[in-house]
């Protein structure tokens, strides 16, 4: 998508419309959003390899980070990006407070990484899923699904890897072996201290031999709960002032098709 002028839209528009549905459908409180910064995060300055394999943002991506802070300020909402820190951890920091507050959370993450914050009172909507309805993932749903706790999840990363952060896997060690694993030790510290137990021999040795790269596998893949946000309102709701600004900024990018969902939220907001 572009606008008559050339201005690529596509991932914006994508943006827009998942919002605009949110805010339809279930109805919050209030938004947040998390972002990452420029610089290298922690885990980058720790593991140079950490995600190094990703190509550079396309340039019509790129043009479109350019808008994206017109979009976040038209809703009139804030928005968080600590340097060192990537918007995971943000959202994770977030969730963590807003939760110990009484607060129901919904993160809203095309990311696996953040099922791991699950816990009372946060969910995760899972939208990454191309061509999928997106998919809510309580405690119960996690566990479901992996037959652990979201807490232990990062021991599981630490065993089978992840291609797109580019963490290595053990040998020999597939998803459903990793969650055994993970089930019957807890964590990856207590499956390195207890590894007498493990059998066959040749997964022993194997993950004997992986022992340094799966505690700082696991480290890496563990999110930040505790990164120094800075003052300021921890959310806030989308009133009819913000809405008018959306459908202002809409009306610019031509995002014609979005125009009556947002009047139908002005409808319902009046």
């Amino acid at each position: 998508m572009t606008t008559v002028s050339g201005q690529p839209t596509s991932a914006l528009y994508g943006l827009g419309s998942t919002l605009l549905k949110l805010l339809r459908e279930d109805r919050p409180l209030g938004l947040v959003f998390a972002l990452d910064c420029p610089e290298p995060t922690f885990r980058q300055i720790k593991n140079p390899d950490y995600k190094a394999q990703r190509p550079a943002l396309a340039e019509p991506l790129r043009a479109q980070l350019q808008l994206l802070p017109r979009l976040l300020d038209a809703f009139g909402v804030p928005h968080y990006g600590v340097p060192s820190f990537e918007a995971d951890d943000v959202l994770a920091t977030l969730a963590r407070q807003l939760s110990s507050e009484g607060q129901a959370v919904l993160v809203v993450t095309a990311d696996r990484d953040l099922f791991q914050i699950v816990r009372e009172r946060v969910s995760v909507m899972f939208v990454g899923a191309r061509g999928q309805p997106p998919v809510v993932y309580d405690r119960a749903a996690i566990e479901r699904r992996y037959g652990l706790r979201p807490e232990q999840l990062p021991s599981r990363t630490a065993l089978v890897g992840d291609v797109s952060d580019n963490l290595p896997k053990v040998k020999g060690v597939g998803e459903r072996g990793a969650e055994a694993l993970v089930r019957s030790f807890g964590d990856a510290r207590s499956l390195l201290s207890q590894l007498s137990r493990v059998t066959p021999a040749r997964l022993r040795e194997s993950i004997e031999r992986s022992a340094q790269q799966i505690l700082e596998t696991e480290a890496l893949a563990r999110l930040r709960e505790d990164v120094p946000l800075p003052d300021g309102p921890r959310y806030a709701p989308v009133g009819p002032a913000a809405l008018r600004d959306v459908r202002a900024l809409f009306e610019e990018l031509e995002f014609k098709s979005l125009l009556p969902r947002v009047d139908a939220l002005l409808h319902a907001a009046s």
